[in-house]
């Protein structure tokens, strides 16, 4: 689409003749340079954090970045493990990496938009084999138990305990590394994360059985610390499976990256890492092969796959000039690309990072769940400080029951549930609007989409597609229409190409007219049967003009006949409004377009409220004006014309063929073609906000129910490690309910 489709037509322009000339597009051109001026942006680096694990961890990690020199801010995202950073261009990853290691955590650097899965399969493979081990060793333990428990004394009941503690003491250390180590990264820098008493639990219930066995005790617990480390780890590695299950926007985008090239040097074709390719090379595309660059087609012709980018579900032509995007897939002939763009210059580089960034971003909610973790945490250990010493003190110096309670307070208390509680909504959230076709630029999106009350579109290129679609054709004999048929093929004006296609998908011949002449401004004319014909504009017809878009046809028998047009709609556009009017939405339509064209579209959509001939600011001043009437607004445009409205508006969309302006000053963005994911937007953001306060509910019953029970001594340290994993997944399984 051309800039001048994306602009709204101006009201005179509904006859066959020149568009009038638009003043948006000269301001264009100027608006682009102003933006390629704009001084140099903040560098975004992406850290993987593997260790952090709870809320607690999430002010931890910003607080020891915050305070790095050139550190503007950075965000945490707990379901992905991951923190964004904003910081000045000169700051590189180690000052970042080194200030995470002093505060006790390990930390890489990624790249946002390469960003894969590998790390996070190596996690879970390397869980699922502690599992593997610790479930195993739990099974033959438990045999030799029930020895025990049968009644087995003296040397037998010895020789028993010393065969499960050979078996249970390798487990326990093998297994528990994950928290062993976390453990000791937060202790060595003066921190009490929540794998201390977790770790201590297991040490405790380890050490506790070693004494008892050396002293030829009744009981020993090795069978209690291998199913202590069992539960554990399921219930970690089924937190990690489920957050992997809410895969995030980000991790879509980044399994379209092609990590390698197959680039043209010297007529000779080389295989090099697409850091290595420059701008202005030769990139060759084999069928069945994924773009790995952007760029422009030189040789060749295919159809393309955009369905993971736009959605859009039909392969689309591509030959020489034709514009790709990496990620794109070649279905059928090889092709030649002279790349534009590569690496973390490529667009789908530059949608993956927009992505992470805002799956990351602080909502109300976040900052309400950071400010309660920071809050509990101390009280956490308070608790377990306190049941030590009245146990200690109740039962007369039994040092193992005291420390039992303790440890199974620190464990049944972690705050990981609330650290979930937000983003793994927003992760599935994003992951699922993303396969739906909308990519969201800013975190808070959601939050205030699921407060609109009142959504306002433009009209050309969000509700149309800017293409006129002849409406009457059927209402004119055939002789006439194939007489307008012969007459529009003379034109490239963008109604005369409109009837000329309509003529021959019905099955029309033009008809036989000699000496046709285009006249600017005006129309066509010819020769047909010793007359002189028309097809132009109302007055040089002598048609009276139509209220409508509309090419009048003079044959010199009878009266003009009006050919009328609408604009096409875009798909998906009758369902998106019939379903958010079905939600309650107030819908509105605010067009600069011409009365009749604005009021026929009006109609075919059912939309009661509607303003045509308005200016950009106009558009502005009516979208600020519901704001202050206290309605929540939703603004959907394309042009320039629609940028101060968007930037207006409690949250806007703009699809990806409008403007750079409007991409820009919109928080969410329409990928493909299709409408219809706008009203699926709405939904699931209502249910986004309806997740994270079940999400709160069931952190805050949780500690309510298990916390006295952990205090009171009704809670082994093992039934606390299975409360504890219990109530992370319950969250994350509740995020996932998102439909």
């Amino acid at each position: 689409m051309t800039l001048a489709q994306r602009i709204d037509r101006g009201p005179e322009d509904t006859g066959l003749g020149a568009p009038s000339a638009c003043p948006a597009c000269v301001a264009a051109p100027s608006a682009e340079r102003l933006a390629q001026m704009a001084g140099p942006q903040d560098a975004r680096l992406m850290l993987s954090v593997p260790m952090a694990h709870c809320a607690a961890c999430i002010s931890t990690v910003e607080q020891a970045l915050a305070d790095v020199p050139g550190v503007r801010s950075a965000r945490m995202n707990l379901t992905l493990k991951r923190v964004s950073v904003d910081a000045d261009p000169a700051l590189e990853a180690a000052p970042l990496i080194a200030a995470l290691k002093g505060a006790g955590y390990e930390a890489h650097e990624l790249d946002a938009g390469l960003l894969s899965a590998t790390e996070t399969d190596k996690q879970g493979r390397d869980l699922l084999m502690r599992l593997g081990v610790a479930g195993f060793s739990m099974m033959n333990v438990m045999l030799l138990s029930v020895a025990v428990w049968s009644g087995a004394e003296d040397a037998t009941r010895d020789m028993f305990h010393w065969i499960s503690g050979a078996i249970a003491l390798p487990t326990v250390v093998f297994a528990g590394q994950p928290f062993f180590k976390s453990a000791w990264a937060s202790l060595r820098v003066g921190r009490l994360g929540m794998d201390v008493p977790i770790s201590l639990a297991l040490i405790l219930a380890s050490a506790i059985s070693v004494f008892e066995t050396m002293k030829s005790g009744h009981h020993a617990y090795f069978d209690a610390a291998v199913m202590l480390a069992f539960f554990l780890l399921a219930g970690r590695y089924l937190d990690h499976r489920t957050r992997a299950v809410a895969r995030s926007a980000a991790e879509e985008l980044a399994a379209l990256e092609v990590p390698r090239a197959t680039v043209v040097r010297e007529g000779e074709e080389v295989a090099v890492a697409i850091s290595e390719i420059a701008v202005g090379e030769l990139v060759r595309v084999r069928p069945g092969g994924r773009m790995p660059v952007d760029g422009v087609i030189v040789e060749g012709t295919s159809e393309l796959d955009r369905s993971l980018l736009t959605g859009e579900s039909l392969p689309v032509w591509a030959g020489p000039d034709t514009v790709v995007s990496a990620g794109e897939v070649n279905l059928t002939g090889p092709l030649t690309l002279r790349v534009t763009a590569a690496g973390k210059d490529s667009s789908l580089h530059r949608m993956a990072d927009l992505v992470a960034v805002a799956e990351a971003a602080k909502t109300r909610y976040t900052s309400l769940a950071e400010r309660a973790a920071r809050a509990y945490s101390p009280l956490v250990h308070l608790l377990s400080f306190s049941a030590f010493g009245f146990w200690m003190w109740k039962t007369g110096g039994d040092l193992r029951y005291a420390v039992n309670i303790s440890a199974a307070v620190l464990i049944i208390t972690c705050p990981c549930a609330l650290g979930l509680a937000v983003p793994a909504v927003v992760t599935a959230a994003s992951g699922k609007l993303f396969r739906k076709g909308l990519l969201i630029k800013d975190g808070t999106a959601l939050e205030r989409l699921a407060e609109v009350d009142t959504v306002v579109f433009d009209k050309t290129g969000t509700l149309t597609l800017g293409v006129p679609e002849l409406t009457n054709l059927g209402d004119h004999p055939r002789q006439a229409a194939e007489v307008a048929m012969a007459l529009a093929g003379a034109s490239a004006h963008p109604l005369a190409q409109s009837l000329a296609q309509a003529g021959r998908a019905a099955g029309l011949h033009p008809a036989q007219v000699s000496d046709l002449r285009e006249v600017p401004g005006y129309g066509v004319e010819g020769q047909w049967r010793g007359r002189r014909v028309r097809l132009g504009r109302a007055g040089w017809c002598a048609a009276e003009a139509l209220p409508v878009t509309a090419t009048y046809l003079c044959t010199g028998e009878g009266s003009p006949r009006a050919f009328t047009f609408a604009d096409r709609l875009r798909p998906g556009a009758a369902e998106a409004v019939a379903a958010l009017q079905a939600q309650g939405k107030d819908i509105r339509l605010i067009s600069g377009d011409a009365e009749g064209a604005v009021a026929d579209l009006a109609g075919r959509l059912g939309i009661r409220h509607w303003t045509a001939g308005a200016l950009p600011a106009e558009k502005a001043a009516e979208v600020a004006a519901l704001t202050a009437a206290g309605h929540k607004v939703l603004m959907v445009g394309d042009g320039l014309n629609d940028t101060a409205a968007l930037t207006a508006a409690d949250v806007s969309i703009s699809p990806a063929t409008a403007l750079d302006a409007a991409r820009t000053a919109s928080d969410i963005v329409l990928l493909g073609q299709d409408m219809a994911p706008i009203a699926d937007a709405t939904r699931i953001a209502r249910q986004s906000t309806r997740r994270i306060r079940e999400n709160f509910s069931i952190s805050a019953l949780y500690n309510v129910v298990a916390v006295p029970l952990a205090l009171v001594g009704l809670a082994t340290p093992l039934a606390a490690a299975l409360a504890m994993s219990l109530s992370s997944i319950s969250v994350t399984l509740n995020a996932l309910r998102l439909k």
